[in-house]
């Protein structure tokens, strides 16, 4: 019953529907009926990697502001370096160009992650990504961490299992130690303590159509702590192996993935853990909903809400909810705090300093055009963050949420990452400088 009424408020408080994208269209702008389709540029692509991400089809019409958004949506691909929508009259036939150029594909990215900016937990190391490598817009990667939290991984990504199918596979492999986030674990069990683990996770979904999928894993889990106590263990021994199944709904109808101006995400996730075998049996379930529109000219906004419940009879610590990590409330993004469950809130003003502009340092010997040639922009904005950890049987209380806010840069340059820069401020006045990866949300 929790989860439904949370549901419902979720939806209920978003007002946002896909249409209204193009709800302000001016009456006087130029419309297109699309009488064919050409797309040149794709010298790896296939065409319907491509054409599945548009949002009309041959004989309908269009507009400058409909072919914009399709071109963001196709950029969200992330294997183009740049993406254009142009309609061409050719003998009185309105044809479609669709001009792209493709990213490099393969490359090496080093990383440091510093966890709560305590350098003593840095960790540090390289992924390996191999992009599109058939056509079908296909990921393959592989991680190697060391420091803090050494682990290895391995993961595959096929958005269309057979050619032009609706299926898609994931599968990832994962092997490493974590150093315990609980508090409470650690003092049951008299000092820290590192987990040692395997995760292996197979996935299948269906693409029901633009903007809608459903998904479905397996996965294998293995748990291993220094000796057995009840929670820091979720089954009776030191050692824990347990099975999950996992069901998962997305609706997405976000412009531009990496840094969205326009759209709505709702993302449900539930997993079964243990499923009763080795005596381990409880449940996740994690709720996302954002939602991102342009407000006055230039001017844009975004709103989150998500939250990470579980239930069953004994949660291993390993597998509570936690912020201050990766979620966090800014201006509290070095507060640990723990619990069964855990609710964030954010809003987030923001306005471009520089729009996008295409950059080519195809003058830089040795290296490839592909590699050299990006998407930049930089934003600035406003935002404020709350959220709070609750335990079972607890109520929530506002006077419990972290509450922070503040302003920062967000530096873009795609396909390939973006850049925060932010300061941040509790509700007591305390300040604290963030440097990030990736969108905020």
């Amino acid at each position: 019953m929790k989860l439904y009424i949370l549901v419902t408020l979720i939806f209920s408080f978003s007002t946002f529907s896909f249409s209204q994208i193009f709800d302000n269209e001016p009456n006087n702008q130029p419309r297109y009926k699309i009488d064919s389709i050409e797309i040149e540029g794709n010298d790896i692509t296939e065409e319907f990697i491509i054409l599945r991400e548009l949002t009309f089809e041959i004989g309908d019409t269009v507009t400058s502001i409909i072919l914009h958004y399709n071109e963001e949506r196709i950029f969200s691909l992330g294997i183009f370096n740049k993406v254009e929508l142009k309609p061409l009259n050719d003998s009185g036939k309105n044809i479609l160009h669709i001009n792209v150029e493709e990213s490099w594909y393969i490359y090496p990215i080093p990383f440091a992650d510093l966890e709560n900016s305590d350098w003593n937990k840095l960790s540090y190391g390289f992924i390996v990504i191999i992009k599109n490598f058939r056509g079908r817009n296909e990921l393959l990667s592989g991680k190697l961490k060391l420091g803090y939290d050494p682990a290895f991984s391995l993961a595959y990504y096929n958005p269309s299992l057979g050619y032009k199918s609706d299926i898609f596979f994931n599968a990832l492999v994962s092997y490493g130690t974590s150093r315990n986030k609980s508090i409470i674990a650690g003092k049951l069990y008299g000092d820290n303590f590192d987990y040692t683990y395997v995760t292996d996770l197979i996935g299948f979904g269906y693409r029901i159509n633009t903007f809608n999928w459903v998904g479905i894993d397996f996965g294998y889990n293995y748990y291993e702590s220094p000796k057995y106590i009840k929670g820091i263990n979720a089954s009776d021994k030191r050692i824990d192996k347990s099975f999950s199944l996992g069901l998962s709904y997305n609706y997405d109808t976000r412009d531009l993935i990496q840094f969205p101006r326009e759209g709505i995400l709702f993302s449900y996730y539930m997993q079964f853990k243990g499923l009763g075998i080795n005596n381990v049996d409880y449940r996740i379930f994690i709720i996302d909903l954002r939602e991102y529109q342009r407000l006055v000219g230039d001017l844009g906004g975004k709103i989150r809400l998500t939250t990470r419940q579980t239930t069953g009879r004994l949660i291993p610590f390993y597998d509570y909810s936690y912020l201050g990590y990766e979620e966090a409330v800014r201006g509290h993004f070095s507060t640990e705090r723990e619990g069964n469950n855990y609710y964030i809130g954010s809003v987030e003003l923001n306005h471009p300093i520089i729009k996008d502009i295409n950059i080519s340092l195809d003058f830089v010997p040795l290296l490839p055009r592909e590699l050299v040639t990006f998407r930049m922009a930089l934003y600035a904005q406003l935002f404020a963050d709350m959220g709070t950890t609750q335990f079972r049987g607890e109520p929530i209380r506002i006077k419990d949420f972290d509450k922070g806010y503040g302003i920062g840069l967000s530096l873009l340059l795609l396909p390939y990452n973006l850049a925060r820069f932010e300061l941040a401020f509790d509700e007591y006045g305390n300040t604290e400088f963030i440097l990030g990866l990736g969108t905020s949300f």
